[in-house]
């Protein structure tokens, strides 16, 4: 695998001048305004006969300004200005003309296209040449890189309790204070990269370069990323790079009229259960046009990192589909083992590494590949972290399979512990994943119906929401401290957002109903969410403090299965938690040395019973216990 991608690198550095030229596409392809007003314009389309370019400036003649023919598939087209000005003006509608090879005239967006809209009465989207007089100048530094990575997942569209699309404006002045005040030092952002439909989440790309105009403008954007700089909070983006979109008219899928050019022919091009195209990653321009669009994004809206998605479809050739994963190595290394998809990783991330150091990448990869997060110079991936996807299964299986009395102390700490060392991983009790449509997250597992109609603090306390708030804080709690080297959350599930996410579409007579976030729960001094939605910030404000994020792994004294208890110290912290359903315990006796309570989800500021007084300090005693020559009881 180094072999692979050593040889790719020296390729760059032989053929393309280098890592920072060849990465550098994203200036040259498209359309681009020169300085001295001039266009220049260059596309990839091998399977071309002849490629024009059309729109609002030439009255939509698709002859009138050719591209004149390169070498390996290239073509490219100069503009010079008309009186100074550019002969396209900004906001000018476009379309790349291809011939194809049998002759046919195909219309298309530009795969480096940086701004695309869609007209409320099309279906399709429109390019739209970007190049406004003044451009939003960034006016904060990036934070520094992040020791503790506490991570809000967050979705620009749903992020207001109106059923409608929200805005980049709205989450620059309503959900980043929030983000901030819970405690949350990093926001990474889903369905930025344009997509056509909707109620994909984001995850069926059509346009790469281009951020989705559902929301806003590309300004609008880049002042959100810099409203949150100067808040200290970084900002990673959701990056599709393991498929694209089938779309043709507005997306890559046929650019030059055959069924390749970016992705692979036939059946290795196409995702069974996905429906979309798969990039050809041993393609030269293929990694040119993905590793230039992850550079554009970091240079030009100060994006701080990415998030990959997919990359387990990425790394196999069975992508995962049908196929379970053990731990067993043979699972990782073989035939099915798609090496070039996985050299393109360990360029994009060397890329990374060596352009901007202080960004950084994280890897959704459900089958656990080793060294995906080791160092490119060690063989390995590259990557900073991985998501710890096993711990929300475990979590919604234990609720939906067994009765409280018969959870296994043991299983829950091998699960939320069961990682390479070496290796950091985002530990997360639920994403998005399960707030879709057709799954529940914690909370509505845990409440069900009972949140409709008794979540006010007007009524008394049953014993389903009673049960469901303190295992909320517990579970959440658990898996900040003990699961991983950093911890995200999706936006909502803090509080417990009731109901799930389903966006519009025709099975749902095109509502907005699920589409949103209710935030202003939180704000109603009548309802239990703002218990959790303090927990939550406290919890957050207390790794700021101490750090158990980016401490070693924890040292687990005690998992008592009969009692319901595991104890566990990280950070200079000691962790207990009691998940016995009925039974609390006086003088339990836990490894400690001196003990004064810092956060107890059982404090009446959380929704909870207010059992223990916080002003007591506990000291130890030179009496063994587990282990350990010091213990106290609590």
């Amino acid at each position: 695998r180094y072999s692979l991608f050593y040889n790719h690198l020296k390729n760059i550095e032989e053929s393309e001048g280098g890592l920072d030229k060849f990465t550098k596409s994203y200036k040259t392809f498209g359309v681009n305004q020169l300085e001295d007003g001039g266009i220049y314009c260059k596309e990839w389309a091998p399977g071309a006969e002849a490629v024009f370019l059309a729109g609002d400036f030439n009255g939509w003649n698709p002859f009138s300004h050719p591209y004149k023919k390169l070498e390996y598939g290239k073509w490219e087209l100069f503009m010079p200005p008309e009186d100074g000005c550019s002969p396209v003006p900004h906001g000018s509608k476009l379309k790349v003309v291809i011939r194809a090879q049998n002759g046919a005239l195909l219309y298309r967006i530009s795969p480096w296209a940086r701004y695309v809209v869609r007209d409320e009465d099309k279906v399709n989207y429109d390019w739209v040449h970007w190049n406004p007089p003044q451009s939003y100048i960034h006016k904060n530094p990036s934070p520094k890189r992040l020791k503790s990575l506490r991570i809000y997942e967050s979705h620009v569209g749903i992020a207001s309790p109106e059923g409608k699309v929200a805005s980049y404006k709205n989450f620059t002045y309503n959900v980043l204070p929030r983000i901030k005040d819970l405690g949350y030092n990093c926001v990474q952002l889903m369905a930025i990269m344009e997509h056509a439909y909707y109620a994909s989440f984001g995850y069926q790309v059509t346009s790469f370069f281009a951020a989705s105009s559902r929301y806003g403008t590309p300004d609008d954007l880049k002042e959100m990323i810099d409203v949150a700089h100067s808040m200290g909070i970084t900002v990673l983006l959701d990056v599709v790079h393991s498929h694209a979109s089938k779309n043709s008219e507005d997306g890559l899928n046929q650019f030059d009229g055959t069924d390749s050019c970016f992705f692979h022919s036939g059946y290795r091009g196409n995702h069974q259960l996905w429906d979309s195209r798969l990039f050809d990653y041993a393609n030269w321009e293929v990694l040119r046009f993905l590793l230039s669009n992850l550079r554009m994004w970091i240079e030009d809206y100060r994006f701080d990192g990415f998030r990959f998605d997919g990359v387990t479809s990425m790394l196999y050739h069975h992508h995962g589909i049908g196929t379970g994963f053990s731990g067993d190595y043979n699972e990782y290394f073989g035939l099915h083992v798609d090496e070039d998809a996985l050299c393109y990783l360990m360029l994009a991330n060397h890329m990374i590494n060596t352009l901007h150091p202080e960004c950084i990448t994280i890897a959704e990869d459900v089958s656990g590949m080793p060294a995906l997060c080791r160092p490119v110079a060690e063989g390995g991936g590259g990557f900073d972290y991985r998501l710890a996807m096993a711990i929300p299964d475990k979590w919604i299986q234990i609720i939906k399979e067994l009765k409280d009395e018969d959870w296994n102390m043991g299983n829950i700490v091998h699960t939320l512990t069961n990682r390479r060392c070496e290796e950091k991983y985002i530990a997360y009790a639920e994403s998005h994943d399960q707030a879709l449509v057709g799954d529940k997250t914690l909370a509505f597992h845990l409440m069900d119906a009972e949140m409709y109609t008794n979540m006010s603090v007007l009524i008394p306390l049953t014993p389903v929401i009673d049960r469901g708030i303190q295992l909320h804080k517990m579970i959440r709690l658990i898996t900040h401290a003990l699961g991983g080297e950093s911890y995200l959350n999706f936006m909502g599930n803090e509080f417990g957002h009731p109901e799930w996410l389903d966006f519009p579409r025709i099975g749902n007579n095109e509502s907005y109903h699920y589409a949103r976030r209710q935030f202003n729960l939180t704000e109603d001094d009548l309802l239990r969410y703002k218990f959790l939605n303090a927990f939550d910030r406290d919890m957050n404000k207390l790794e700021e403090r101490f750090g158990w994020l980016a401490s070693p792994q924890a040292y687990v004294s005690e998992k008592h299965e009969s009692n319901k208890v595991i104890a566990f110290e990280r950070a200079g912290l000691i962790f207990i938690f009691n998940f016995h359903p009925y039974q609390s315990y006086v003088d339990y006796r836990v490894v400690a040395f001196k003990y004064k309570i810092l956060l107890d989800s059982d404090a009446g500021e959380y929704g909870g019973h207010k059992r223990l007084d916080h002003n007591t300090e506990y000291f130890s005693e030179e009496y063994p216990h587990n282990y350990r020559p010091n213990s106290i009881m609590v």
